[in-house]
């Protein structure tokens, strides 16, 4: 599965930061992930207190 720009999604783990998880968030990457973010997907809109956060594909499912 892959996703695209604007589509939310619900954080079930986050390795880069731990309190996202059972957050939702809009996925911010117009196209997939690559070497630069070691494949993880950018995802914002979490809450006020949670900055964007790089999330691997297993971390995140459709909301």
């Amino acid at each position: 599965m892959s996703f695209k720009a604007g589509d939310k999604v619900l954080i079930v783990a986050c390795e880069d930061d731990p309190r996202a998880a059972g957050k939702t968030g809009r996925i911010v990457d117009e196209v997939p992930p690559g070497p630069l973010t070691e494949g993880r997907w950018t995802v914002h809109r979490i809450s006020p207190l949670i900055g964007p956060v790089l999330c691997h594909m297993h971390e995140l499912r459709p909301a």
